[in-house]
């Protein structure tokens, strides 16, 4: 099956398809049970696979960037077999992922939508990109404000740093 504008039709049978037409789409599989992360902006998708410790999962693991999105543009999409995700992961891939959706999957079924959310306190999440900041010379978690969602900027509660999306480093 595949959404068009006029609703479902059943999928052709691939010799009944042109050849260029099959050239066009590409598939990845659907996973039974797990997480399925989509509407990731493209730049961060392989830092949400960082965020999630991908490279030492077990389970299957697909990771696509710059599809098309009728909603940001282009996207990245992350797919993890067996995986559920804790609250501060998700907090974590809300920081570098703001629009993203995280979708829990069983039995091949969406069973859950969660629209990420910026928390308005970040502990012990980002490092401060200020290098004489308390952080990064004591043992003193990390604690940041939301300065602005839009673009994210977030402000260190101890030397007061602002830093953009492209200065955040994820602990």
């Amino acid at each position: 099956m595949r959404n068009t504008r006029r609703g479902k039709v059943r999928a052709k049978k691939a010799s009944s398809v042109p050849k260029e037409e099959l050239k066009r789409e590409l598939k990845i599989s659907a996973i039974d049970e797990g997480t399925v992360i989509d509407h990731i902006p493209t730049d961060a998708t392989f830092k949400v696979a960082e965020i999630l410790d991908l490279e030492n999962h077990k389970g299957i693991v697909s990771i696509a960037t710059n599809l098309q999105s009728k909603r940001i543009g282009k996207k990245g999409i992350v797919k993890v077999g067996g995986k559920s995700l804790t609250q501060d992961e998700v907090n974590k891939i809300a920081i570098v992922a703001p629009e993203a959706t995280v979708n829990i999957i069983k039995n091949y079924d969406v069973k859950e939508k969660i629209k990420v959310k910026t928390p308005e306190i970040i502990d012990n999440v980002v490092k401060c990109s200020n290098p004489i900041c308390i952080t990064n010379n004591e043992q003193v978690p990390t604690k940041f404000y939301i300065a602005r969602k839009d673009p994210l900027k977030i402000k260190c509660h101890y030397c007061e740093r602002i830093m953009g999306k492209e200065d955040i480093e994820i602990v």
